[in-house]
């Protein structure tokens, strides 16, 4: 049985998928990796060049770790989290906010639908 993996996240080869969708400043441009999606939790590596974008009323849960980069999560009240390596978000069912990325950001997310 061959078990997914995220060993070597921070270098591993990404996909390029175009910009993000809903962007409104810069021109983010992401790169995505699937490692595992069982049963409506999917497992992966994101990348996205600066860039920002709203997001409302997410239509899942996502727990991000961010491995490189930097940047700002405000969420609907305008608490502003900064983000970097080390950083780890969560991003609930229903959440309204905004991401900027500043560097290109890395992170290896878990999304339950």
């Amino acid at each position: 049985m061959d078990i997914p993996s995220i060993y070597g996240a921070a270098d591993m080869e990404l996909t390029p998928a175009g910009q993000r969708a809903g962007a409104d400043s810069g021109d983010p441009q992401i790169s995505v990796r699937e490692i595992s999606n069982m049963n409506g939790i999917a497992v992966g590596i994101w990348e996205c060049t600066p860039g920002g974008w709203p997001v409302v009323d997410r239509a899942d849960t996502e727990v991000a770790t961010i491995l490189s980069g930097a940047g700002t999560i405000t969420d609907a009240s305008g608490a502003v989290t900064e983000i970097g390596a080390g950083t780890v978000v969560t991003l609930p069912k229903g959440w309204t906010g905004r991401w900027d990325i500043a560097e290109t950001t890395r992170k290896v997310y878990v999304i339950v639908k």
